[in-house]
């Protein structure tokens, strides 16, 4: 769900935390850095990595030829005075052959902040296509190109102060290498903004699959402005469960390693479904093969 990076903003609440996060996030910051190193030391022996919703870095992963996977979702982002969500964020992806997948998502902002009314507007819209150049299985690795560009919101969003970012394109590598029983995924790309910075993007992710059903996920992504001091570094745990054949469950919460006085989001969260329509190729093919030829 790649958004230009808001890396001077102020922030705000969420509704999707839940109460352990919580209890995490308030701990004194020697503690929780602590932990965060703890987890960072003893985690990657355990985890293999898949980006995507309702993490924040991508991967080389696409749908498959004909394949449609569709993300609903609710995203929050909470900084010190002000907060964001998109309620919905609508992506979609559509599989044209083994190796290619067009992308095309919006959300729907709500924004306010202390002492302000509350505005809602639709965000600019991202297109994209994804191109996995690379895919290796004997060594495990693979390789993709992401370029996306936004798209002008249909209605005025400029005016509420919702977004303010001129013409955006994004342009990624994404890389999934097996290293033993770790998959790591790794994403490096930078945005192009009309109006402020450009900004350099790089994601991390990992995952388990705990069960058959439920793959548990953690993620370290850092967003810094091009030819400035400013950045903004954030963690996220969360996971996927496969409620049904083609219906999964998203769920993703985190913060910035710093306090409040930063300006960096002290929660950001998603809650989700992702809708997996594939099409059946072997039988179709099958079904409409022609018969021998009597010419």
């Amino acid at each position: 769900m790649p958004r230009p990076p808001r890396i001077t903003d102020a922030g705000a609440t969420s509704p999707l935390s839940f109460r352990i996060t919580r209890y995490f996030f308030i701990m004194p910051g020697p503690i929780r850095m602590r932990w965060m190193c703890l987890l960072l030391v003893f985690l990657p022996p355990l985890v293999w990595g898949q980006g995507g919703p309702p993490l924040r870095t991508d991967d080389p992963g696409t749908p498959g030829n004909g394949n449609w996977e569709i993300n609903v979702g609710l995203t929050s982002d909470r900084r010190q005075t002000e907060r964001q969500f998109e309620a919905p964020l609508v992506d979609i992806n559509y599989g044209l052959g083994d190796h290619l997948q067009l992308k095309f998502e919006m959300p729907y902002l709500v924004q306010g902040a202390d002492n302000a009314p509350t505005r809602a507007s639709f965000g600019d819209g991202v297109a994209g296509v994804k191109w996995r150049f690379l895919e290796n299985k004997k060594h495990d690795l693979a390789i993709s190109f992401y370029p996306q560009l936004g798209i002008d919101s249909p209605t005025d969003v400029l005016e509420s102060g919702a977004t303010d970012y001129g013409r955006q394109i994004l342009l990624p590598l994404e890389i999934t290498k097996k290293l033993g029983p770790v998959d790591a995924n790794l994403e490096v790309g930078r945005w192009v903004t009309q109006h402020g910075p450009d900004q350099w993007l790089t994601g991390l992710a990992f995952g388990r699959q705990v069960t058959s059903k439920f793959e548990a996920l953690a993620e370290l992504y850092n967003l810094r402005a091009v030819h400035a001091h400013d950045r903004e570094t954030t963690f996220g745990l969360g996971g996927r469960l496969r409620l049904t054949k083609s219906l999964l469950f998203l769920i993703m919460a985190g913060r910035s390693f710093s306090g409040p006085s930063s300006g960096q989001p002290q929660f950001i969260g998603y809650a989700g479904l992702q809708i997996q329509l594939e099409r059946k190729h072997a039988k179709q093919e099958s079904d409409t093969q022609p018969g021998p030829s009597n010419h």
